[in-house]
């Protein structure tokens, strides 16, 4: 056996301790007595995962809002897959995500699933394994579920089958069931994930959510095929697991949905009703708040933005002393307008006078000039005389 001699030990060992406790009740050779002894080292091993699936639930909705920055991170460098991965696990790191934490609980429910299967597989071989000794291994085959051996299995010979004290037919016909049960558990579990707890608005081009599609049909169809190769004990482990998981997940889908999904809606109106009966108001962040009081609130908030978007009304006198004010500050105005022009057009005359004083003869210039010449003309007479 190997390396996994400790963990077949400890599978067997459980199981024989809870065929201790059922032995009492349904006798030692009973199919009830390991068929629950099987049932009851699935709900250890699953309560010993519930931290995981804890952490399995935190990793899928982290995966769901990292979407956008996933898609802009594929679109930015669709060209180079070398660098799209680089930044991707950049991203996974920034943020603490860890894509692999969504099949935590698979990964770890596999080598007790397996180590079950080798323990089963011994059984129908009549050969001893871990803790179970002789007298528990013919007590083993002798234990029929619904008429078929714990140790049978759908592709067994009809020798075998007889050599267990069972009907070939019977033991197909229950496999066979337990097969279509354990597909459909399987397949109904990732199908109420995805149409009940998943935001429609992030399954629009999501290749993660493109993958949880792909799952719930593959897995189904892999389960069905290889399941004609479980014993019936397998089968049983593999059944349980599946209700388990289905029933844990309806649990966490109607306590705490993922914002924006259905259920999330659906939980939201129930407790809305639920305020609503108890003369309260279910406020948007899950708080409630007494019904009169969230009015006041909302009242007061609508009288805010009025006042905030209503202009303040004046008074009659009022009115006119505003109309005065603005009449006088219209005629300032008007005066500051009328002296910059009038200043504006002496600078301009006097500018104009100075250049013809300059260009030409001043009237002062002239009548000094008119001077001497009327003094020369006076002179003149005498001498006409």
């Amino acid at each position: 056996m190997g390396i996994l001699n400790p963990l077949y030990t400890a599978v067997s060992w459980i199981i024989v301790q809870f065929h201790s406790l059922f032995s009492p009740i349904f006798g030692k050779d009973s199919g009830w007595s390991w068929g629950l002894s099987i049932v009851c080292l699935v709900v250890v091993i699953r309560i010993c995962l519930i931290p995981l699936f804890v952490k399995q639930i935190k990793a899928t909705r982290g995966l769901q809002a990292l979407q956008p920055r996933i898609k802009e991170v594929q679109k930015r460098y669709k060209d180079d897959r070398e660098r799209q991965s680089q930044e991707m696990m950049k991203l996974y790191k920034e943020t603490g995500t860890n894509p692999l934490s969504s099949c935590l609980p698979i990964l770890v429910q596999s080598p007790f699933f397996f180590a079950l299967f080798h323990v089963l597989q011994r059984i129908s071989q009549n050969r001893t394994v871990g803790v179970i000794d002789r007298d528990l291994v013919n007590s083993a085959q002798q234990a029929h579920i619904f008429g078929a051996p714990i140790a049978a299995k759908f592709t067994d010979s009809a020798a075998k089958i007889a050599s267990l004290g069972a009907d070939l037919t019977t033991v197909r016909i229950v496999t066979i069931v337990m097969i279509v049960m354990m597909s459909g558990s399987q397949f109904f579990t990732q199908r109420q994930l995805m149409t009940k707890n998943t935001d429609p608005a992030s399954l629009v081009g999501n290749p993660f959510a493109k993958q949880q599609k792909l799952m719930m049909y593959a897995f189904p169809i892999m389960f069905a095929v290889f399941g004609i190769n479980f014993p019936v004990g397998v089968l049983v482990y593999w059944l349980t697991t599946n209700v388990w998981t289905m029933g844990q997940q309806l649990f966490v889908i109607n306590r705490n949905p993922t914002p924006g999904s259905p259920a999330f809606k659906v939980r939201q109106e129930k407790l809305a009703e639920k305020a609503r009966k108890q003369g309260k108001v279910l406020l948007p962040d899950g708080k409630v708040m007494d019904a009169a009081e969230y009015e006041a609130q909302q009242a007061e908030l609508k009288a805010q933005a009025a006042r905030r978007q209503q202009p303040t009304r004046l008074t009659k006198s009022q009115r006119k002393a505003r109309a005065r004010e603005d009449a006088d500050a219209a005629g300032t105005d008007a005066e500051e307008t009328s002296e910059a022009g009038t200043a504006a057009s002496n600078g301009t005359a006097r500018s104009n006078g100075s250049v013809k004083g300059s260009t030409a003869r001043t009237p002062h210039s002239g009548a000094r000039n008119a001077g001497p010449r009327k003094q020369t003309q006076s002179r003149k007479h005498p001498r006409k005389k």
